[in-house]
C-alpha cells in the first residue's frame, strides 16, 4: 500500500467483505468460546434464530415498514424545507446574516433532549416520532447547503450577469444548476443521521417500530433480538445509502468525471 493510491472496485469490494468476516469471526469466537457470558451478548447462530423467530412469528417486517416510513417522511419534511432556505441563505448575504446564527445554534441542539416536549405538543403518535427526525435534520441540510452553494465560483456569477442573467435566472442557471451534485450528497448524508434519529424516537412511547422492538427486547435480556434489530438497521441504511449514490451517479453523471 502506498499512500492515496487507488484501488479498482473488485479490491474494494473484497476488503469491505474482508472485514465483516473477521468481524464474525472475532464475534463467534468470544461467544462460542466462553469468553462473553450469552447474558450480554447473544452468538451469531443465536441471533439468526431470534431474528427468524422476529420475522415468522412476532411479526417484525410491520416493524420495519413503520420504522422506514418515519425515516422517509421526517427526512422528506426536512428536505423540503431545508433545500430551498439554504439555497437562499447561499445566495443572499443578508439572508444569510439573519438565519445564520440561529441555524448555527440550532443545529447543536440534539433532537433526543426535544422528545419530552415533542410528547406533549403532539402526544406519543406518528407526528412526534416525524418532527424528532426533522428537528435532527434540517438544521444540518440548511447550513451544509448554503456553504455549498455559497462557495460557487464568482466568476460564473458574473459571467451570467454579463450575458444579461436576472438575478433569479443567477439563481436557476449557475448556483443550482453548479450546486446540484453537492446537495445531493448533503442529502445523502443526512439521510443516514436520520436513522439514527428514529431508533431515539421509538425507544420511547412507541409501539411499533424496530426501536421499540430493540426496547422490548431490553427488558426480556434478548441479546439476539437487540443484535439483530441493530443489523437490520445497518443493512437498510447500507441499501439505501448505495441507491443515493447510484442515483446521484445517473442524475449528475459529470461529477465522476
Amino acid at each position: 500500500m502506498r499512500p492515496l493510491d487507488p484501488v479498482t472496485s473488485k479490491q474494494r469490494a473484497a476488503y469491505g467483505i474482508a472485514f465483516f468476516v473477521l468481524f464474525v469471526a472475532l464475534w463467534a469466537w468470544a461467544t462460542f468460546g466462553g469468553y462473553v457470558s450469552k447474558t450480554f451478548l447473544a452468538n451469531p447462530l443465536t441471533m439468526l434464530l431470534e431474528g427468524w423467530e422476529l420475522l415468522t412469528k412476532h411479526g417484525f417486517l410491520f416493524d420495519i415498514g413503520m420504522t422506514i416510513w418515519r425515516v422517509v417522511g421526517g427526512f422528506f419534511l426536512a428536505a423540503i424545507i431545508a433545500v430551498p432556505l439554504g439555497v437562499l441563505m447561499g445566495a443572499y448575504k443578508p439572508i444569510e446574516a439573519f438565519l445564520e446564527p440561529f441555524v448555527s445554534f440550532a443545529r447543536y441542539l440534539p433532537a433526543s433532549a426535544f422528545i419530552p416536549l415533542l410528547i406533549l405538543w403532539a402526544g406519543i403518535g406518528e407526528l412526534q416520532k416525524l418532527l424528532v427526525i426533522f428537528i435532527g435534520s434540517v438544521f444540518q441540510i440548511i447550513l451544509m447547503i448554503a456553504v455549498n452553494v455559497g462557495s460557487t465560483r464568482r466568476d460564473l456569477v458574473e459571467a451570467a450577469y454579463t450575458l444579461g442573467a436576472s438575478d433569479s435566472g443567477i439563481i436557476r442557471r449557475v448556483l443550482l444548476p453548479s450546486s446540484a451534485p453537492e446537495i445531493a450528497e448533503i442529502l445523502r448524508l443526512v439521510l443516514g443521521w436520520a436513522w439514527t434519529y428514529v431508533i431515539v424516537a421509538e425507544l420511547i412511547g412507541s409501539s411499533s417500530g424496530i426501536g421499540h422492538m430493540i426496547t422490548d427486547s431490553q427488558a426480556l435480556l434478548n441479546t439476539g433480538q437487540i443484535i439483530f434489530g441493530i443489523i437490520v438497521i445497518g443493512l437498510i441504511g447500507l441499501v439505501s445509502d448505495f441507491l443515493f449514490k447510484a442515483f446521484n451517479a445517473w442524475l449528475f453523471p459529470w461529477r465522476l468525471a
